[in-house]
């Protein structure tokens, strides 16, 4: 039993030190911080100027319905989904604008001579038996559909050997 606790331990621990857990705990963490901006972007920003601009707030009122002592809010549900679009507007608009702002960096260094150019290989065109124009490996020496000898063919026999 000590051994099967020393193994599940040991296994953990494994699990744990992984480079791809220790990744996920940091996109975590980075994304409840990037939460709280967005919250408070929307929040103290964006939801003012819409209530300032609608003369009221982003909520819908007016649009609950009582069933058997129970609320049902649609209007609550609406100013979430209003919420939420506002939330993920700011969200693309912040993410655009990093974006925008990465590509003009790596311009710039491209520029400078910083970072140079990939050359984009671009891969090499299949190779074609110049007598049937089927596509053969690029080391074949005859071809595998006609049987035609192609560069490089060379017959150190006379003899014809039956595959």
């Amino acid at each position: 039993m000590a051994n099967r606790k020393k193994g599940i331990l040991a296994e953990f621990q494994e699990f744990i030190s992984r480079g791809n857990v220790m990744d996920l705990a940091v996109g975590v963490i980075i994304g409840g911080a990037f939460t709280a901006i967005v919250n408070s972007l929307v929040t103290n920003v964006i939801s003012p100027l819409i209530s300032f601009i609608t003369g009221g707030s982003t909520e819908v009122p007016g649009m609950a319905v009582s069933l058997g002592g129970n609320t049902v809010d649609f209007g609550a549900f609406l100013g979430a989904v209003i919420n939420f679009l506002i939330t993920a507007a700011a969200v693309f608009a912040i993410v655009k604008s990093l974006n925008a702002l990465n590509e003009m960096k790596e311009k710039a260094a491209q520029k400078v001579g910083l970072v140079k150019d990939e050359a984009k290989e671009e891969p090499p065109a299949p190779r074609l038996c110049p007598y049937c124009r089927q596509e053969i490996p690029e080391d074949a020496t005859r071809c595998p559909y006609c049987t035609s000898k192609l560069d490089g063919y060379k017959n150190d026999q006379d003899t014809r050997h039956l595959c």
